[in-house]
């Protein structure tokens, strides 16, 4: 399989669908495009007509856009583990990816991800806010239904890769939560594919003057 990706500094996108081929000790190779440089969005459209990434290539399939991305490999891959195997559990896990997936405007406007940005004092909007408590409930109700300690839904899952970009902004906002959700953060934070993007991200010297809130 390989995976075509955007920078590991501001593509949140990008680091679903790669963290949770990663995470699963999945095999791949990637492709990075360095997002709005010469060329990319040519380049981009020679995999992906819709100019998107990631774009999975698996074989002579080619899927785009990462919920569909987690959607393919859960099947094809995980053989059902990239989901809660309860199934009440999965239809909350697939709820809230969707709401993540279509949602939180405000947040993603303000507060775009941005791997190599840590600041303590970020103003935050009456819009940002209800943002950040309409996740925190998503997050809550998760550890709750599922009596988990480590991720939202037990084991790890397409929820978690689907929200691991909302950690790296809160954390890189300095945006702090309540201790349960403020453990879980540190715990994504800390998972060894997670250090690595971001290690990479530091690496990049790209800059994308709009992500640079």
């Amino acid at each position: 399989m390989q995976l075509i990706i955007g920078n590991h500094n501001y593509s949140s996108w990008s680091l679903r669908a790669w963290l949770l081929l990663r995470q699963f000790d999945l095999g791949f190779d990637t492709l990075r495009i360095a997002l709005f440089t010469p060329g990319s969005a040519k380049q981009i459209k020679s995999f992906n007509p819709a100019g998107k990434v990631p774009i999975l290539l698996d074989n002579d399939l080619t899927i785009w856009d990462s919920l569909a991305i987690g959607e393919y490999i859960n099947e094809q891959h995980l053989f059902g583990k990239g989901w809660p195997a309860d199934a009440r559990l999965r239809a909350h896990a697939r709820s809230s990816c969707a709401e993540m997936h279509s949602g939180f405007m405000a947040l993603r406007k303000a507060m775009p991800m941005n791997c190599r940005r840590h600041v303590d004092n970020f103003a935050i909007s009456v819009e940002v806010q209800q943002d950040i408590d309409r996740i925190n409930t998503l997050w809550s109700e998760a550890l709750s239904r599922s009596g988990s300690e480590q991720f939202l839904y037990g084991n790890f899952s397409i929820a978690d890769a689907c929200y691991a970009p909302v950690v790296f902004r809160l954390t890189g906002y300095g945006v702090k939560q309540p201790a349960q959700l403020q453990a879980y953060c540190d715990r994504i934070l800390a998972l060894p594919a997670c250090q690595e993007w971001l290690a990479l991200a530091q690496q990049e010297s790209e800059v994308i003057e709009e992500e640079e809130v």
